[in-house]
């Protein structure tokens, strides 16, 4: 069993850059997949690297109680999966796997991984020679390798195209089921799809923690909300919302008369084809995937819901914004 928490505060200097400090605290129970959601320079990564032993810090990293604040990286018992595989060019892929065991007492079969990770084939060439997709399964082979308390993951899908992402994604679902993992991602479908747990970050703090359904359903700031892509309504903007609430929100807080929006998730906004809460007018209509994103006007405010079967832009349709779905924030 692990358990791993960490209360650090760091302060990063880039060369020409305003000093970044980050102050957090955050924790990963026993097998728990816990994501570390948020946008491009919020501090994810130097939280994850300094979790890891790569920074300098005030505060204590533990793991299982024990203090392991000032052991180097390579005795933390962590597996590191960096976002630009960081795989040795002049190694095999067998021994890019194998490279970190040197440290380890009884670690896992470099080709049984491989196999293990749909890239056994792979054993012998070098990693100038492999697609994104195959280095980052082999990366994720050389974390597993270790066989580590803690797996450390940087975004490791980042860089693939959105099949291959896909299908890893599919496949890390079932390698960290039965691991203790942090996992850093700006992706909110990646985060929904993995997350056990997710911490949000902005501007090096964490500014919401909870379960994928409390973060995504029930954000606590516009910032985490629009974020995580709900739409964000200002009430003063909105009369024909707020005299939907009549008086109070589907989680029994009192909304007309105090809170100043409410949050609800796109596809929890219905289009109608006669009855309705409120008319709007269609702005805008992508196509995503198998779906369609609507944009829709309505007093002095947009939002967008997702439908199977698009109406047209410039349609006056009927929408319907289920109470229970409505949020303060």
């Amino acid at each position: 069993m692990t358990h791993l928490a960490a209360d650090l505060t760091s302060t990063f200097t880039a060369e020409g850059a305003e000093p970044f400090t980050v102050d957090a605290a955050l924790e990963a129970a026993d097998e728990e997949n816990l994501v570390i959601l948020g946008p491009s320079g919020s501090g994810k990564t130097l939280l994850l690297e300094t979790v890891a032993g790569f920074h300098q810090h005030d505060g204590t990293v533990t793991a299982n109680g024990t203090d392991i604040t000032d052991r180097p990286p390579e005795r933390r018992e962590f597996g590191f999966v960096f976002q630009d595989y960081a795989l040795f060019p002049h190694m095999t892929v067998r021994e890019n796997v194998r490279y970190g065991t040197r440290y380890c007492d009884a670690p896992r079969d470099a080709d049984e991984l491989l196999s293990e990770l749909g890239v056994a084939d792979l054993a012998d060439r070098n990693p100038p020679t492999l697609s994104g997709g195959e280095k980052q399964r082999v990366a994720l082979a050389r974390a597993l390798a270790v066989r580590p308390e803690v797996l450390l993951l940087d975004e490791p899908l980042a860089a693939l195209d959105v099949p291959t992402r896909q299908s890893l994604r599919d496949d890390l679902v079932d390698v960290l089921a039965d691991v203790t993992s942090i996992y850093v991602t700006h992706n909110r479908t990646t985060a929904r799809a993995i997350a056990d747990r997710i911490v949000v970050m902005a501007d090096g703090r964490i500014v919401q923690r909870g379960t994928p359904e409390a973060v995504f359903e029930r954000p606590d700031s516009p910032m985490v909300a629009s974020f995580t892509g709900s739409n964000v309504i200002e009430l003063s903007s909105a009369p024909a919302v707020r005299s939907l609430l009549d008086g109070h929100n589907a989680d029994g807080s009192d909304v007309h008369g105090t809170a100043e929006r409410v949050v609800i998730r796109p596809e929890a906004i219905r289009l109608e084809d006669i009855d309705g809460d409120l008319r709007a007018t269609v702005r805008r209509v992508v196509r995503e995937d198998a779906t369609y994103r609507v944009t829709l006007a309505f007093d002095d405010v947009t939002v967008e819901s997702f439908v199977d079967v698009p109406p047209e832009v410039g349609d006056e349709v009927m929408i319907t914004l289920p109470r229970e779905r409505l949020h303060s924030c």
